[in-house]
């Protein structure tokens, strides 16, 4: 584990210096932090920070906005179409809550980002999280439950707030 956190901290730290205007090197750098090759639909704006990166999965035609943090050691999938906005921090492990427990292990449960969905600005999404298919997560949210298909949700804890119709 302590040579994959090396690997990514250098791995994102040349990615870190490249701009908008370097979406080829991006996707090139993102490819080899994940260990697959990404579609070159593909849109990330650094700076972009992960733990690890190997247990990270993007469909077609994601974006994500700058200043994301995706911890990924319980697994992260992200489907396709989906948006990520500036500063969502998506976080698959944590620690034990007693604390005689906190520094002898790190809990890890996936995050999954079905087809469509749009995390906005400043949300955060808890491992064993699944987020439902065209469904919105709005704007400073912190998600700690699944998320259904065609829904908008918010608050911290997030809790629907209406379906989503076209």
């Amino acid at each position: 584990m302590s040579a994959n956190v090396k690997r990514a901290m250098a791995l994102t730290a040349t990615l870190n210096r490249l701009t908008f205007n370097d979406a080829d090197e991006v996707r090139a750098l993102f490819s080899e932090l994940i260990g697959k090759q990404v579609d070159g639909s593909f849109l990330l704006i650094p700076p972009f920070y992960t733990a690890g990166g190997r247990e990270i999965s993007v469909g077609r035609n994601v974006f994500i906005n700058q200043n994301c943090t995706f911890f990924d050691l319980g697994g992260l999938a992200i489907a396709d179409d989906v948006l990520i906005g500036p500063n969502v921090s998506l976080i698959t492990s944590g620690h034990p809550i007693a604390p005689s427990q906190r520094r002898d292990a790190v809990i890890a449960k996936p995050i999954a980002i079905e087809r469509n969905v749009w995390i906005a600005a400043g949300a955060t999404v808890i491992g064993g999280v699944t987020v439902g298919e065209n469904s919105v997560v709005a704007a400073g949210s912190v998600v700690t439950k699944n998320v259904p298909a065609n829904m908008l949700v918010g608050g911290n804890p997030a809790r629907v707030i209406r379906s989503i119709a076209e």
